[in-house]
């Protein structure tokens, strides 16, 4: 099952109390305090794990808490601190506060650690309350509450290209050709009904990460179909390819269709560099002319096959150039500091 939004609650520890303790040892009847702190509460942090491609362990279990710190005891014995809460989480995962709707912060890289909920501070011990006025304190600090919070987790699959079209399109074929990834190919409509992802690998050991999303139909961005489901998925993208199917009677109101349904989910994705890809090549003619089609902006319209198998590696070459320019793009871009991507 592939889940790719979950609302949970993470509770980090609570700290330790103080202890209010006076030393009694022989020879030493007025030893003074000796109450020692209490320990730290666990914090919970979100960690990224590029085993994960969902969120489905947060489908059935909502509440995660962290370990509460152990109190202090005499003889300046602090407290053990609770062990803080690691939640593996698929890079890509957006988190955001429930209650107030502000981003957190994501997790975007295997590796990544994100704090979600700070662990409280445990108390002092009546010994740091001594002074020379004050010999015999009695008085000690409870722990500090730790972080209680509902949160939501939104995955945003990572991805180099993301191919975009209506149903049966030739999105899920295109992606079986490319790489090795088996997404199911039926002869009717919606037959993705979740993202697939896919590494297309060329010559020289180069490849590209290309996801696939249901198809697409007018008036995706307002709720239709699964589009605006999993038009989020498509964000991260560094290229989109359109795919334009050459049966279809007007190809140019596809393409246009295509682009008004992203441009209304999202301004930032429809200025992201594009392609258009006019598949089933096979169905016309090999001599027939092929429809023009306007696609301003785009870099570059090229024609395929993938029953056939002609153009796929020239549509390759081409997706390669395209991502490895948006990469270098990506990588001018953070060394000046900008945080447009991803």
């Amino acid at each position: 099952m592939f889940v790719d939004r979950v609302t949970i609650r993470v509770a980090a520890g609570t700290g330790g109390s103080g202890a209010s303790s006076f030393a009694r040892f022989k020879y030493r009847p007025k030893g003074g305090p000796d109450g020692g702190d209490g320990g730290d509460g666990g914090s919970v942090y979100l960690r990224g794990d590029s085993n994960l491609a969902t969120l489905l362990d947060y489908q059935y279990k909502s509440v995660w808490k962290a370990e509460r710190g152990v109190h202090g005891k005499g003889k300046n014995m602090t407290g053990a601190s609770g062990d803080d809460l690691y939640l593996p989480v698929p890079p890509g995962t957006e988190v955001r506060d429930v209650e107030s709707g502000k981003l957190l912060g994501e997790v975007l890289a295997a590796g990544d650690i994100m704090l979600v909920a700070q662990g409280g501070r445990g108390g002092r011990g009546n010994s740091h309350f001594a002074t020379a006025t004050h010999q015999a304190p009695r008085e000690w600090e409870p722990g500090e509450e730790g972080e209680d919070r509902t949160i939501e987790l939104t995955l945003k699959l990572i991805a180099d290209v993301g191919l975009v079209g209506e149903p049966n399109a030739g999105k899920s074929t295109l992606l079986s050709v490319i790489s090795a990834a088996r997404p199911k190919i039926a002869d009717y409509p919606f037959t993705t009904l979740e993202p697939n992802l896919g590494v297309a690998g060329l010559s020289d050991s180069r490849s590209f990460v290309v996801a696939d999303i249901p198809g697409i139909i007018e008036g995706a961005h307002a709720g239709k179909g699964l589009g605006l489901q999993f038009l989020r998925h498509v964000e991260r993208t560094r290229v989109l390819a359109f795919l334009v199917p050459l049966d279809q009677p007007d190809p140019q109101r596809v393409y246009d269709q295509l682009r008004h349904e992203v441009a209304s989910y999202s301004e930032a994705l429809a200025g992201k560099p594009h392609l258009v890809l006019l598949s089933k090549r096979d169905l016309l003619p090999a001599d027939g002319p092929l429809p023009q089609l306007q696609a301003p902006g785009a870099l570059g319209t090229l024609t395929f096959s993938s029953v056939a198998g002609s153009g796929l590696e020239e549509v390759k070459e081409y997706l390669w150039k395209a991502v490895t320019a948006a990469r270098a793009e990506e990588a001018q871009a953070s060394a000046r500091g900008d945080d447009e991507w991803p």
